[in-house]
């Protein structure tokens, strides 16, 4: 599949290593498509670096990876993307009393709010829920990480399951896109546990299902 990430940061990269071992045909959409670090990662990876507006504009499905404070400004120079899926794996963080909060949620989200700067994209939440160190590699688990998506898109939320198994995952439907209300905060778990409360990297959510049982 032709996938423009936008942004080639740890997120962006991480995908970008995990989808070309699956041979997906990728863009990376950059501010300096001749970066030297781009370029490496294009070597690695297969891809090709172009501005982002260009990725954006020749792939099927876009992925945003960007920090949330860069967010508004950088894809409103992406250009119309009515009718593509627009994979949305950003938290709405900023620093609040030196300690990473949400900028919002609850009554609204990023998510939605990505959809209301993309009027007729078929946004689809998702990839938000653990870092880049799992993105890029989930082998090693017990059992697949579960990550969670939300779009109001069946059609969208099918093809955006199988690029999480392609990544490895076991993609969980958590319904609507008003669902990133709570996808959020379930990222900010994650978050709290990797950066203050001591659990290494990398590590990841797991839905376990139990065994039938013999009468």
């Amino acid at each position: 599949m032709n996938i423009a990430i936008i942004g080639a940061g740890s997120v962006g990269s991480a995908l970008a290593r995990g989808w070309a071992r699956k041979g997906h045909d990728l863009l990376l959409g950059v501010r300096d498509p001749a970066d030297g670090a781009v370029q490496s990662l294009c070597r690695e990876t297969r891809a090709q670096a172009r501005l982002a507006p260009e990725a954006a504009a020749a792939a099927a499905v876009v992925v945003l990876a960007l920090p949330w404070t860069a967010a508004a400004e950088a894809i409103a120079t992406l250009g119309p993307l009515a009718g593509k899926i627009v994979i949305d794996c950003m938290n709405p963080l900023t620093l609040r009393d030196g300690v990473l909060v949400l900028e919002r949620g609850f009554t609204t989200s990023a998510g939605e709010t990505v959809a209301e700067w993309l009027p007729g994209a078929r946004v689809v939440k998702t990839l938000n829920q653990v870092g880049a160190a799992v993105m890029a590699d989930t082998s090693g688990f017990g059992a697949p990480p579960v990550m969670f998506m939300a779009s109001d898109h069946a059609d969208a939320k099918t093809t955006v399951a199988g690029l999480l198994t392609d990544l490895g995952f076991e993609p969980l439907d958590a319904g609507g896109l008003i669902q990133s209300r709570y996808l959020e905060p379930y990222a900010m778990v994650w978050i709290n546990q990797t950066l203050y409360q001591g659990k290494s990297a990398p590590w990841a959510f797991g839905a376990l299902t139990r065994a039938a049982r013999s009468a």
